[in-house]
């Protein structure tokens, strides 16, 4: 029996013979995240898990970006659960964060991304957490969450370390500087790195090969490798996620969040 989509707003979804197509939906604002648009990247990898009519799934973004990472403005006002989220990047509550997370390791089904340009923040996490990556050589990647004085707390600190070591990892989350597409595939945090023209056909061309070929050697290799990775994101997103909500009450994240809507350099001071 297929599974009823259309009650997603900014996800867009097509189906082709056992392929599935999830693209972000919010081109305008470089398909940043705001409160609705979470909660349905909570619940799509539940919905698309118990599709049978899918074996592989390409994840990729509307317009000329992947993901921007939060909408900074956006989550100020109500969510879908009838809650009004805090006026920030991220929900007050890190179970939504963690369910983004467990879910997409949870799917059986491979998930290939089709990093179209920028992905930020939780942005960047969502295209490292799918299982093969196509990535514009010139798209900008960073996990931005340091800059506004938080911790990165959303897949971060789980799957930089795995891809490209402690050390490589924790540069850039500490810093949260960008690095090219083309220098991520050089250091083993993507995949591929092609020419933008190049991008979805050729994620497209993967995303087709694994829905066609035998689908339970497949799922169950990715469920042997993702092993490895739920464990350490077990181990793991607790503290992060502790880590970044105490850091939503720092002065150096209220500094960093007025700085953004004034257009200025924040002057952090470690409070």
């Amino acid at each position: 029996m297929s599974v009823d989509y259309s009650g997603y707003k900014y996800i867009k979804i097509e189906k082709d013979h056992g392929l599935i197509t999830l693209t972000l939906n919010r081109p305008e604002s470089l398909n940043a995240i705001i409160p609705t648009m979470h909660h349905e990247l909570e619940t799509i990898w539940v919905d698309v898990s118990e599709d049978p009519e899918v074996n592989a799934i390409l994840l990729t973004g509307a317009g000329k970006a992947f993901c921007a990472g939060a909408d900074v403005k956006g989550f100020g006002h109500e969510g879908p659960d009838g809650r009004t989220h805090r006026k920030g990047p991220f929900p007050m509550n890190a179970t939504e964060a963690r369910r983004i997370i467990h879910n997409m390791l949870d799917v059986e089904q491979p998930i290939v991304a089709a990093i179209n340009g920028a992905a930020v923040g939780l942005g960047c996490s969502l295209a490292l957490l799918c299982d093969i990556t196509v990535c514009d050589e010139s798209a900008k990647l960073a996990d931005t969450h340091v800059k506004v004085g938080l911790v990165a707390g959303d897949g971060g600190a789980i799957m930089w370390p795995l891809l490209v070591g402690p050390s490589r990892a924790k540069e850039y989350l500490m810093t949260g500087n960008f690095i090219s597409g083309a220098e991520a595939a050089k250091i083993g945090l993507v995949n591929y790195a092609l020419p933008k023209d190049q991008v979805l056909p050729k994620a497209r061309e993967l995303a087709r090969q694994l829905a066609d070929g035998p689908t339970w050697a497949i799922r169950w290799t990715k469920l042997a490798v993702n092993k490895t990775i739920k464990n350490l994101a077990l181990m793991n997103d607790d503290a992060a996620l502790a880590y970044e909500t105490l850091t939503m009450y720092t002065q150096d994240h209220k500094e960093a969040t007025a700085a953004f809507a004034e257009k200025r350099q924040p002057k952090f001071t470690g409070k």
